[in-house]
């Protein structure tokens, strides 16, 4: 086969360190944007990108070029600088060090797309922490409750 062909799509959610309240709405949209055009820099075309007040849902389309733990570092250490740039109480702005990343098939694209972009309805129920473990039990991922929340 002469062509590399790759349609991957990838749901990555992280949260600010400690999980703090931190995105405001007043810059949210503007966040969003930001991480969309690192995404896009990186050859990842973003597909959906929403979240809260404490984190964030990439919906993305990797490049065959580059890995996911690449495009995490551009992605969350880029955003942390511009972030730290919009208000003195975002000096000491960060990202958790971890994340989450899970496979989306394509017949599951428009649900992905409608479940982020209902972050702020969908919050004001569930807390991160508990949409996050329904998250990793829906992709029957293994984690350690202890090493999950930095």
């Amino acid at each position: 086969m002469g062509q590399s062909l790759v349609k991957n799509y990838m749901h990555i959610i992280f949260s600010t360190k400690n999980r703090e309240p931190l995105i405001s709405e007043s810059f949210e949209t503007e966040l969003h944007n930001v991480l969309g055009n690192i995404c896009k820099k990186q050859d990842c075309q973003p597909v959906k990108i929403g979240g809260y007040t404490d984190h964030v849902h990439i919906l993305c389309m990797m490049s065959k070029k580059i890995t996911l733990i690449t495009l995490l570092e551009k992605v969350k250490g880029q955003s942390s600088k511009w972030m730290k740039t919009q208000d003195e109480s975002l000096a000491n702005f960060y990202w958790q060090d971890g994340y989450g990343a899970f496979s989306v098939s394509p017949r599951d694209v428009e649900k992905v797309k409608a479940y982020i972009a209902n972050q702020h309805e969908h919050h004001s129920k569930q807390s991160f922490q508990d949409e996050y473990r329904r998250i990793l039990k829906r992709y029957d991922a293994e984690y350690d409750e202890r090493y999950i929340w930095d």
